[in-house]
């Protein structure tokens, strides 16, 4: 027994080292940036944002400041005896992912779903694939990027479902744990979080969940980056906002390039690194 549980422990050991590795390689975590870079330089994908500022921000600063308020002191109380000096630090992370996950169930379920939408078909509008974005949504002959975009035919995103809450809270615990917990959390996140930033996607392509689960296998470990990256950027208090549409502008981005085939088998575009350090 004890040789078979070492066996299974080496082989679990290999397979993360390989993914990890593998989601280096795929760069996919440079989309993320990427879509920073691509939203600040076209200003009429900020409309979107813009029209829901106000309400998000005040949500996100009162969710982060009642968190930190009420439950920093006890979660930093019990965290002392797993992470010692650490302590401070730890709760700290864990307050602002417990913040990061209650703004982002409420804000994308109540708030700004729709504007989600729109910013992702706009980015894909903006990337000559219309042809995808007509089929869930009507095509205008409007002016500007966000101006083409017509009704929706098809339901958006898909709204945050009891299971990823379940999820979340069966993988809070390895926040106790020092430093690797809290790493091995975000990296657990991330692994959720990369195929969701492409569901939008997946409906416009008509994919059936046999289809959609093949091409998330596929590039499961470039998904898992993008996530990663994805999630780290919307920890950051009250900013969380902006970084939830720029990592939509990046899963556009991303999307597009698959659409035109720019997409290796390590699931990013080619020269990816080369073209974020320049200004779209």
């Amino acid at each position: 027994m004890a040789d078979r549980v070492k066996e299974v422990a080496v082989e679990e050991v290999v397979n993360i080292k390989t993914q990890t590795i593998r989601a280096a390689r795929s760069a996919a975590y440079l989309y993320p940036l990427r879509g920073i870079v691509y939203f600040v330089s076209h200003r009429d994908l900020w409309k979107p944002l813009t029209s829901k500022l106000a309400p998000t921000m005040t949500l996100g600063l009162g969710i982060t400041t009642a968190m930190f308020l009420f439950t920093y002191i006890p979660q930093m109380a019990v965290m002392a005896f797993t992470s010692g000096p650490l302590a401070a630090i730890s709760a700290a992370l864990l307050v602002l992912s417990e913040s990061s996950t209650l703004f982002t169930v409420l804000s994308k379920t109540f708030l700004i779903e729709d504007a989600l939408v729109d910013t992702f078909d706009g980015v894909l509008v903006s990337k000559n694939t219309t042809n995808l974005v007509s089929e869930g949504r009507q095509i205008k002959g409007g002016s500007g990027i966000m101006g083409k975009l017509g009704k929706l035919t098809k339901s958006p995103f898909q709204k945050f479902t009891p299971n990823a809450l379940i999820r979340y809270l069966m993988y809070l615990p390895l926040n106790f744990i020092p430093v690797v917990g809290t790493v091995m959390f975000v990296i657990l996140q991330g692994k959720r979080a990369g195929p969701a930033a492409h569901t939008r996607y997946f409906q416009l392509k008509q994919w059936n969940n046999t289809q959609k689960q093949k091409h998330i296998d596929e590039y499961k470990a470039a998904y898992t980056s993008f996530g990663v990256a994805a999630v780290l950027l919307e920890l950051v208090p009250v900013a969380s906002i902006l970084f939830a549409f720029t990592n939509t502008v990046g899963a556009a981005l991303w999307a597009a390039d698959m659409e035109k085939g720019n997409v290796t088998a390590d699931g990013t575009a080619p020269q990816l690194q080369e073209k974020t350090k320049k200004a779209e």
